[in-house]
C-alpha cells in the first residue's frame, strides 16, 4: 500500500507540475501553416502494455482551418478592404494519413518510426492582391523516429522518448492557381520543414483505482540547424487525460492538449504571423475490435487560443485510427 501511495503522490505531483505549465506557457500557437493534431495516440504513455514484437497502427487526421483570428479574436473578414497591406488567409483543409511501425523489442524498449502522408489544400489573397492564390500539396511528409523507455510499476508506468523528425518531406511546392501562380508556397504550408528536429519526451501513468485511469505527457520538438533560410517554430505539447475502465469493448477517454509555438525564422519565415499558444478539449472511445486490434476515435475542440498575427486556426479536428499486433 505505501508503494502504491507513493506512486499515486508522484503522479498528482506530476500533474500538478504539467498543469503549472501550461498556466505559464508562453504566449507564443500554432502558426496558421502548421497548426496540427495535438492528441496522445501513444498507448504505451497511456498505461497500455506492450508485449514484444511488431505492431502497427493507421491514423487519419481531418481539420478544416477557416477561423482567422489575431491575439484571442476572430477577425471579421467582411471588414477588411482588398488589397491590404497582409495577407489575408482564407481556408486551409488538411488530411493527414500516418503509418506507425512499433518493434516492441522487450517490454521496456521499443522503436517507433511513424511515417505520413499530408492532403492540403490553401487559399489565401496575398499582400497587395485582391483575388484568392490557390494551393494543392500532397505526398510524403517528415518521418518521425523514436525510441522508448518503459518501466512498469504495480499500478503505474514511467516512460522517455527520444528520437528525430527526419526532412524527407518536400518543400519546393508553388501556388497553383491565381495572382501567387508559380511562385514559392509559405514554408510552413510545404510537406515538409526541410530540417533536421530534435524530439525529447516524459510520460507517467497511473491507476487510482480499478476503473479509472490517468496520463499525463510532455513532448519538446527542437529544430537542429535552419535549412534553405528557414527555421520552423520551437514546440511544446503537454497532454493530460483520464479513460473509464470497464469490462466492455468501449473505454471512454478525455483528453486536454496543449501546444505552444514560439516563432519561426529566417528569410523564408513568416516570423510575424507564426508561433501561439493553443488548448484542445478532446472526448473520445477507444474499441476492442478483436484479441489484437482496437480502434479509436477522437474530437478535438479549442479552449484556448492566441496566436501572433493573423493565423487561421480549425473550429475542430478529427482524430480515428487503428491499431493491430502481428
Amino acid at each position: 500500500m505505501k508503494t502504491f501511495s507513493n506512486s499515486l503522490s508522484l503522479s498528482y505531483r506530476l500533474i500538478a507540475i504539467i498543469s503549472a505549465a501550461l498556466a505559464a506557457a508562453p504566449s507564443a500557437v500554432f502558426g496558421c501553416s502548421v497548426c496540427g493534431c495535438s492528441l496522445s495516440s501513444d498507448w504505451a504513455a497511456q498505461g497500455y502494455g506492450m508485449l514484444p514484437g511488431l505492431e502497427t497502427g493507421l491514423r487519419y487526421e481531418y481539420f478544416e482551418q477557416s477561423d482567422l483570428r489575431s491575439g484571442t479574436s476572430s477577425v471579421d473578414r467582411a471588414a477588411l478592404a482588398f488589397p491590404n497591406d497582409n495577407e489575408i488567409q482564407q481556408r486551409t483543409v488538411n488530411r493527414n494519413t500516418w503509418l506507425d511501425l512499433n518493434d516492441v523489442i522487450d517490454p521496456a524498449w521499443a522503436i517507433t518510426l511513424s511515417v505520413p502522408y499530408h492532403d492540403r489544400f490553401h487559399t489565401t489573397i496575398a499582400a497587395g492582391d485582391t483575388d484568392i492564390s490557390t494551393s494543392r500539396a500532397n505526398g510524403l511528409g517528415d518521418v518521425r523516429l523514436l525510441g522508448r523507455y518503459q518501466e512498469f510499476g504495480i499500478s503505474n508506468s514511467f516512460g522517455l522518448q527520444f528520437g528525430l523528425k527526419l526532412p524527407t518531406g518536400r518543400f519546393d511546392q508553388n501556388f497553383a492557381s491565381g495572382p501567387q501562380t508559380g511562385e514559392l508556397l509559405d514554408r510552413g504550408l510545404q510537406l515538409g520543414s526541410g530540417t533536421t528536429n530534435l524530439i525529447l519526451g516524459a510520460s507517467w501513468f497511473a491507476r487510482p483505482n480499478v476503473s479509472l485511469g490517468t496520463f499525463v505527457q510532455a513532448t519538446l520538438e527542437q529544430p537542429l540547424a535552419a535549412r534553405a533560410g528557414f527555421i520552423p517554430s520551437t514546440s511544446l505539447n503537454l497532454s493530460g487525460g483520464v479513460r473509464w475502465l470497464n469490462s466492455s469493448r468501449f473505454t471512454p477517454q478525455l483528453q486536454l492538449n496543449l501546444k505552444a509555438e514560439g516563432r519561426e525564422h529566417g528569410v523564408e519565415a513568416d516570423t510575424a504571423n507564426s508561433g501561439g499558444t493553443i488548448a484542445y478539449l478532446s472526448p473520445g472511445v477507444t474499441v476492442e475490435l478483436a484479441t489484437h486490434a482496437s480502434a479509436f476515435v477522437f474530437v478535438q475542440l479549442p479552449v484556448y487560443q492566441r496566436v501572433n498575427g493573423l493565423q487561421l486556426e480549425p473550429r475542430w479536428l478529427l482524430s480515428l485510427g487503428v491499431r493491430w499486433r502481428l
